[in-house]
């Protein structure tokens, strides 16, 4: 079987195809795996808070989650388990505070309630009218998450090429055709599974034969990241309310308890990851709202990401999609399309699930 794209979904899935005996191809069109959205994210194992009950997003982060925590304590993955803090900036939020906390119990994620003086005393410089506490909410060093996946997969059977594009598919009975980097289709597979990321929809409008009518369009959501030049002041993470578009410019430390900020939400029409150091006037405005005291000239550009997005900026948000053959029709194919946040924390649930519906389909 062949896996398209070797960011940490696409890890995790060759990892659980291996495992399970099946030979196990994982073609990278760069240089090396994870160096997109895998690469370029705030590496915030997440609780499963935000995602609406019964969704894909809401069942594999929370599983998701609780594997993420047993895979980097059986594998000394580095990591820290530092939980965050969900503000409420003023009275007026308040009520959708509440509503968030109600939200996460329908997940299953149990929030601690704090009021202004009980979330002070955690972190003295907030400012805040309320906070909810996520104890289960955590950072992680994903570039040794995702090497550990490779090492296991590997190590079951799997093989790792990169440099590998794949240019053209061409489906057959019990089998897909697979060209490589402008060859001709050379490559057999009779399982192929799309874990492309960005290019998820680009892949799958390369597989000659397939319906149209069930890939989505792409849209690609930038957010950039500015670092502070200082000494963090807070030893957990620190989120606003959810906007319309994401999770609010929020504040993340790394495993070094650097503190940065981001991402904001800048739709674009293609991949680009330079970071315009004018939009910081727009991070401080929204940063002192929980942190008053941050000085001018304290952030730093650092770096951007780009969400694969399957929603536009009018849409609400989409749910992930992994569909198979009993979506599309198409024996032997699995897509994943809209893999982005929480897809770190879900990787490991994701590979579960996209191994059920492979399988499914016999």
């Amino acid at each position: 079987m062949a896996v398209i794209g070797a960011g940490v979904v696409g890890l995790a899935v060759a990892r659980a195809f291996a495992r399970q005996g099946h030979e196990t191809l994982l073609l990278e069109a760069a240089a090396t795996f994870g160096t997109e959205t895998s690469s370029r994210n705030s590496e915030v194992i997440h609780a499963g808070i935000y995602y609406p009950p019964g969704s894909l997003k809401a069942q594999t982060c929370v599983a998701g989650r609780d594997l993420l925590y047993e895979f980097c304590d059986r594998y000394g993955i580095p990591h820290r388990r530092c939980g965050k803090l969900i503000v409420a900036t003023s009275e007026a939020q308040l009520a959708r505070l509440s509503g968030l906390q109600e939200a996460a119990r329908a997940n299953g994620v149990q929030l601690e309630p704090l009021s202004r003086a009980q979330a002070l005393a955690l972190e003295p410089q907030l400012a805040c009218a309320a906070a909810l506490h996520s104890p289960l909410t955590g950072i992680i060093d994903s570039h040794a998450y995702m090497l550990a996946l490779l090492g296991q997969a590997q190590s079951h059977g799997a093989t790792l090429v990169c440099e590998s594009r794949v240019m053209r598919m061409r489906l057959e009975r019990n089998a897909v055709l697979i060209a490589v980097n402008g060859q001709e289709p050379t490559l057999r597979a009779a399982m192929l599974v799309n874990c492309a990321g960005l290019r998820a929809p680009e892949v799958a409008r390369l597989m000659e034969g397939f319906p149209p009518e069930h890939i989505p369009t792409p849209y690609f959501a930038k957010g950039s990241y500015f670092a502070l030049t200082g000494r963090s002041p807070f030893q957990r993470l620190i989120y606003p309310l959810p906007g319309p578009d994401g999770l609010g410019v929020h504040l993340t430390l790394d495993l070094a308890g650097r503190a940065r900020f981001g991402p904001d939400v800048q739709w674009v029409e293609q991949c680009d990851y330079a970071v315009d150091p004018r939009r910081a006037e727009r991070f401080y405005a929204g940063i002192r709202a929980f942190w008053p005291q941050l000085a001018p000239g304290a952030l730093q550009p650092a770096y951007a990401g780009i969400r694969p997005k399957i929603a536009g900026p009018l849409e609400a948000a989409a749910d992930f999609r992994i569909d198979g053959p009993q979506t599309h029709g198409v024996a032997g194919v699995v897509h994943l399309f809209g893999i982005e946040s929480p897809g770190l924390t879900a990787s490991l649930a994701l590979a579960e699930h996209v191994l059920q519906v492979a399988t499914a389909s016999g």
